[in-house]
Order: structure tokens, then sequence, then C-alpha cells
């Protein structure tokens, strides 16, 4: 490809990778109906005109057309990855070579190199932020209070991110708005639990190549996440067992036909093993040394703290190697046990994250909010937010226009009585 010579500010690992990155955008774009109305909208109405939109999400081809909309918008952008491992670098590349949006991210960046391109995006003085996992709304506030005046508003795309920002407002810490995303229907009921569900599945198999049926797999956490790789594992066949502290959601993985154990109880049972709890040390050192020999771990949640890594290592005493991509096995001794991805999320670290299709929603309502908080910034309080409800069904809307399916409205006398208190037995 010839590169341009008029670049914006970037960090990436190889710029000579955008036209691959160009392709598989495009490939993803075909999936993405609802975000591309949207763009089109947004390139008419131009709702982000001379905005400021500093973004911390997972750099793939998905993210991609999210940030070619907002730019439709009129916004300026600048994005930094929100996971060392699971940025594409053809999508980086594109980004920057061929989308003109200043990106930094390079998959594999250490602890240093992602605090710095967090940095870069906050040094653009973002008047919005988008983040993935809070680190860029929790970097402004704990580094940075100075700019806090300049930031109107935010929006968070995860679950652990919203748990974070959450505790924040509770504290009396959080000092601008920011609209959860996450909490949105048409995010967490097909993101979470369809997007996740199949794409975690999907990392596991590239790393490992292993057979799911008759598979004894646990599943800590059963929220919309862990609803949905447990659905998937039984459908190919894994005998599946859940781990959970809520006794409702305990309940509920019952009734949905899976077995409930504690951790203690699950940790010699198992051969597969999936956090998506959102917390630190489910899996801990008294687990790994009841798991059998040759056990796999991986973490489906957002950061790499679900597994006590600390202690694999120490029981493993340097004894680590890589045996396959992505999967490294930890010797202890009388057994083997092992890790997919280093324990960060598998499914965008080993395989390519979310079906473009399910991210259109997700995606949508993060352009639509964008758009709601740009424009109602002043009437909001410093606290999180659920995405409007008008907001959310348009999503809806959209996809079932653009899935070719359609349903009916309520007639005068259903809306009437749908209304009404004084209709009885």
């Amino acid at each position: 490809m010839t590169i341009p010579t008029s670049l914006p500010p970037h960090d990436v690992t190889d710029l000579s990778l955008a036209d691959e990155g160009v392709r598989r955008i495009e490939w993803a774009e075909r999936e993405m109906p609802v975000l591309r109305l949207i763009r089109e909208r947004f390139a008419r109405e131009l709702p982000l005109q001379g905005m400021r939109i500093a973004a911390c999400l997972h750099v793939t081809t998905e993210t991609a057309n999210l940030m070619r909309t907002l730019a439709a918008g009129g916004a300026e952008i600048a994005l930094a990855a929100s996971n060392p491992l699971s940025t594409k670098d053809d999508v980086a590349a594109a980004l920057t070579a061929r989308y003109g949006i200043a990106t930094w991210a390079r998959r594999g960046e250490d602890r240093d190199t992602y605090y710095a391109h967090l940095n870069a995006v906050a040094d653009t003085h973002p008047q919005l932020t988008m983040d993935d996992g809070c680190d860029l709304v929790s970097l402004l506030h704990g580094e940075r209070p100075g700019q806090l005046g300049e930031v109107l508003a935010g929006t968070e795309e995860t679950t652990t991110g919203v748990i974070r920002l959450r505790a924040m407002a509770k504290d009396g810490a959080l000092r601008f708005p920011v609209v959860a995303v996450n909490e949105a229907e048409t995010k967490h009921l097909f993101d979470n639990r369809y997007g996740t569900g199949q794409s975690t599945i999907d990392g596991i198999l590239r790393a490992t190549n292993i057979l799911l049926a008759g598979r004894r797999a646990v599943v800590a956490g059963y929220g919309w996440v862990g609803k949905g790789i447990a659905s998937r594992l039984k459908g190919m066949g894994a005998h599946v067992a859940v781990v959970e502290v809520s006794p409702v959601r305990a309940l509920e993985a019952l009734m949905d036909g899976f077995e409930v154990k504690t951790v203690d109880q699950a940790a010699p049972w198992g051969e597969l093993f999936i956090t998506a709890t959102g917390n630190v040390n489910v899996f801990r050192r008294e687990h790994f040394v009841a798991m059998p020999d040759g056990a796999i771990m991986a973490n489906s949640g957002h950061f790499d703290a679900e597994l006590d890594l600390k202690a694999l290592r120490a029981l493993a005493e340097g004894h680590v190697r890589e045996v396959r991509e992505n999967v490294q096995e930890f010797d202890l001794g009388p057994k083997k046990l092992h890790l997919i991805a280093e324990g960060r999320l598998v499914n965008l670290s080993a395989a390519e994250g979310h079906p473009a299709a399910v991210m259109d929603m997700s995606f949508a309502n993060q352009a639509l909010c964008a758009e709601y908080v740009a424009r109602h910034h002043a009437e909001l309080e410093s606290m999180v937010y659920v995405v409007p409800e008008a907001i959310d069904r348009e999503v809806a809307r959209l996809k079932l226009e653009a899935l070719g399916h359609h349903i009916d409205g309520m007639t005068a006398e259903q809306e009437a009585y749908s209304n009404s208190w004084k209709s009885g037995t």
C-alpha cells in the first residue's frame, strides 16, 4: 500500500498492514447494517461536529466501524486499546493510514506502553469519553483531575467498567455523567449472551482444538456472559457446572439444567474452567492444587484478575512454557495446568471477539448515546445513567428492519387497556 505522507498522531505496529485491515473492516461492515444507517444520518446531520472524543476500546474491525461512524458525525477522535492483547494490528494500521483516525494500539503492548497510550488520548483534552473497562475515566480522575472540567460526559461499554463507575458514584468521586451502554437491553441481552457465548468458545477452540463434547466444564458467574457461555458449552455436548455467589442466579442456573457447585467442589471436578464474574481471584492457589492434570483455564472477564495468576506462577516455580500459540503450560510437578491467553479476555486475545452482527447493536448504542450526551450533557448530573429507552427501542427496531422482520403495534383499544387501571375481572 502507499502510506499517506500526512498521518494523524499514532503508535501502531505496522502501517503496511492497512490494506488487510481495510478488507476486514469492510467485511465486518456488511454485518453491521444498523451502524451503517446511523453513519449515513450522522454524515448528513453532523451531531458531533467539533466534539473531541477519547475512546479506550478494543481495537477490532467492529470498533473501526464505530470510529468511522463517530467521525462521520463530525467528531475528532483519539483511540487507544482497552486491553494489551485485544488489538488487531491491521485494524490499527487501517484506522491510522486509511481513515485518518489518531490511534495508539499495539497487540502485546506492555503495561507501560498501555498507560502511555491512555495518556496520549487524554492529551487530546476530550469532551466526551468512550470507555471499555473504565481505565480512561479512572486515569482522568486519578492523575488528571485538572481536565475533568473539560469532560462533558462519557459512555461505558462493559460490565466491569459499569461496576467501577458505580463504585465511583457511590463514593462521590465521579465528576461527570456517564451512560452505561452495557445496561441497554440491546447490549447485554445480545452482545453479552450471544456474542460472548460464541466468541469465548471460539477463542478456546482456536487456542486448544479440544473436543467439548463429554468434557466437564465449569463456568464461574451466571450473569448474561456466563449464561451465554454455559448455553453454548451445553449445546456442544459439554457437562456444565456453574459457580455463583448469588442465590438467585445459582437457582436460575439449576433450573436451566446446569449443575451448581461451590468453587471447592468444582476445582477437582472440572476439566475446563472459564471465569466470567468481573471480580478477582475466583480460582486461587487451593483450587489450582485441586484441579486435575491437564486442566485448562480461560477468562472471559475484562481484566486478567479473575484467576490468581500470582499464585499459579508461584506454584509452577518458573516451570512455564508455551505449548501452543496462546496456551501456557504451568508445571506443578505432579501435574500440569494450562492457561489460555495469559488469563486475559479469551474471546479477543485468542480469537476475533464478538461477531460483527451482534456488535452492530452494541456500537449503535454507543453512537446514539454519544449523540445523546453531546446534546443533553447540561441536563445530566455526575452519576451513572442507563441508556434512554427510546435509544434502546430504536436500535432494536432498526436491527429487526435490517434483518427483514416486522412486528405489530398495539391497536387503539389495546393501548387504552394497557394504560387503564379500571378494567378487571
